[in-house]
């Protein structure tokens, strides 16, 4: 269709001037298509959380004090440092604990603070009072607190049935597999918890020592020549033994254990495999263990294993449902390797799949609610106003996902509450501009006037009430963003996406419903209208 001369029309409104510019603009079909593709583009990029995330900072600091009192470190360490401390802009609490040899103070910002700008703060507040600290306490320990990344999104069980392999084979196994875990791409932090380390067991036999006339020094003395760290005593067993550990370095094997000299006897060396068993296996002293509990589907038995879980966390900003899908793609590439070697594993935890089913439920939603309008649309205006007020919606949709991404907001079910919440309105400038189009149409003198004259007309005419009508709306969305505390960053959302869904229903209204009228309304010669003429193709 050749662009017609539409300059002789007479507008008054943005609303006009845009329905004016893009009537016969052939970029309008370009640009309804770009935008439906950025918003789908958007839907599928976006990083998806079943909640929005919430900025909160703070850190403890952890100052050791050798040989102080715990009255001693609250007095000349603990207020001193708290005193300063309060100096920091948008500190609301902090905590202190004073013990003997230590003080921790703890530090908390306001929500929504930011978190790099204030663990940069609280470091160079401790930094610059350094001076005013007592000269024998050690250097202190600034530890932010980093809750993106000290929550899981995925965790996984690693179990055996059988032991087929030895335990440090497995615990070997699951250390390579978090290794490589932790080299995906957006995977912030591994951790293992429930493993035992490597270690040899000396268990010494008290009454052999007896019998050599040796004490437990001796023992500890002669297997600390020969290690780099000093091992731990336990407790005695019930079977009178007292377990020794940690004994790592340059020990190869159990038999280097006992080969170790402890003492002489009538000029005979005595070894330690004299007064000891040596065993090479792990921290059994360790009481921390998971189990993972199972139930056979067939027999209904209940079996319990020691199992190690795997945790991993994301990167901030990062989408939870591609970082899971990723760590899942590693775990199903060593799946056939870790059967053979009889290891099992379970995903306990999958945050990105209950991230993406709280976004796909509720996007559910939203294309029903669409659908409902639409129906209901059609007893109303009849079934072409329905169609094209009904497009308006996914395009407004469109523009307002596009907005939140490139402004660095995630997917959640807050984000698509706040399109749910704005649903109704998102429809009301395009309702106001097809009514208006149906009531010119069907006016007593429509038949001498222009179409093109009458659709921009019709839709310049409602602009300023219903900029007004929107522009009040936005406004009372407004004082959403000044809610302080953990409400106001859980509902941030609401005030940043629901203003720019009610501006983009304006814009869209006034681009599209009079390029989509023109397109599918044709009138009638039934008295009403006036017989329009036909362009020139």
């Amino acid at each position: 269709m050749k662009e017609k001369d539409l300059s002789h029309i007479e507008v008054k409104d943005y609303a006009g001037k845009l329905a004016k510019t893009f009537l016969y603009n052939p970029l309008t079909a370009v640009l309804a298509v770009f935008l439906l593709a950025i918003g789908y583009i958007s839907l599928s990029i976006m990083p998806r959380e079943e909640d929005p995330q919430i900025a909160i900072s703070g850190g403890s600091i952890i100052i050791p004090a050798p040989g102080l009192s715990p009255k001693q470190v609250e007095t000349i360490i603990v207020e001193p440092l708290e005193q300063k401390l309060r100096e920091i802009k948008g500190v609301e609490h902090i905590y202190s604990m004073s013990m003997e040899n230590v003080a921790v103070v703890n530090v908390m910002y306001y929500i929504g603070q930011n978190r790099e700008i204030s663990n940069l703060k609280l470091y160079d507040k401790v930094m610059q009072n350094m001076d005013q600290l007592p000269k024998d306490i050690m250097q202190p320990l600034v530890k932010p607190f980093d809750i993106d990344i000290d929550i899981p999104i995925v965790t996984i069980a690693f179990w055996q049935e059988n032991n087929n392999i030895p335990y440090r084979n497995f615990l070997a196994k699951i250390e390579d597999l978090k290794r490589e875990i932790s080299q995906v791409e957006n995977v912030s932090k591994t951790t293992l918890k429930g493993e035992h380390r490597e270690q040899f067991n000396v268990e010494v036999d008290l009454n052999k020592l007896k019998g050599y006339h040796l004490s437990l020094g001796q023992i500890v003395q002669a297997i600390k020549a020969i290690a780099i760290e000093v091992p731990k005593v336990d407790t005695p067993t019930k079977e009178n033994k007292i377990v020794v550990f940690g004994v790592k370095n340059a020990i190869e094997t159990t038999k280097d254990v006992g080969d170790i000299i402890v003492a002489e006897y009538m000029g005979s060396p005595i070894y330690l495999r004299d007064v000891a068993t040596i065993t090479d296996g792990v921290d059994f002293q360790n009481k921390q263990e998971a189990e993972i509990v199972l139930k056979d589907e067939k027999s209904g038995n209940i079996q319990k294993h020691s199992q190690i879980t795997m945790t991993v966390s994301k990167l901030a900003g990062s989408n939870a449902v591609f970082v899971a899908n990723d760590v899942k793609d590693v775990l199903k590439k060593h799946k056939d390797e870790l059967e053979k070697l009889g290891i099992h594993y379970k995903i306990t935890r999958d945050y990105g799949v209950r991230a993406n089913d709280a976004v796909n439920e509720l996007v559910e939603h939203l294309i029903v609610t669409i659908a409902i309008i639409a129906v209901m649309l059609v007893f109303f205006l009849g079934w072409k106003e329905s169609l094209i007020v009904t497009f308006t919606v996914p395009a407004i949709l469109a523009v307002t996902l596009f907005v939140a991404y490139i402004g660095g907001q995630t997917i959640n079910r807050i984000t698509l509450f706040a399109f749910l919440l704005s649903l109704g309105l998102l429809v009301d400038a395009a309702i106001i501009v097809i009514e208006n189009i149906h009531r010119h149409l069907h006016a007593h003198d429509s038949e001498h006037k222009d179409m093109d004259t009458l659709l921009v007309k019709a839709t310049d005419e409602i602009g300023r009430p219903t900029n007004i009508a929107t522009l009040a709306i936005i406004l009372t969305m407004v004082p959403m963003m000044f809610v302080g505390g953990m409400m106001g960053e859980f509902m941030k959302p609401i005030p940043l996406n629901v203003p720019v869904a009610l501006f983009a229903s304006l814009v869209v209204a006034y681009i599209f419903t009079p390029y989509l009228s023109k397109k599918l309304i044709k009138p009638t010669d039934d008295g009403a209208h006036r017989h329009h003429k036909k362009e020139e193709v």
